[in-house]
């Protein structure tokens, strides 16, 4: 029925039509950025993982210099 009252109404407007554009942009350009971000993520756990394994118990003992 939704469908009969849109190609009764004549479908969305160009500035619809517009907005519906930018909108699917800006969520491509979000989605990006989520998944530069995990990936980036990923980075620093590995490099914080390696520093972690790296340590030893006599490490831990020395007293830190200033």
């Amino acid at each position: 029925m939704a469908k009969a009252l849109v190609g009764y109404l004549g479908g969305p407007t160009a500035a619809q039509s517009h907005q519906t554009a930018l909108l699917k942009r800006r969520i491509a350009d979000l989605e990006a950025e989520v998944l530069r971000l995990k990936i980036e993520n990923d980075g620093l756990l590995t490099a914080l993982h390696d520093q972690v394994d790296s340590v030893s118990p006599a490490d831990l003992l020395e007293p830190v210099s200033r």
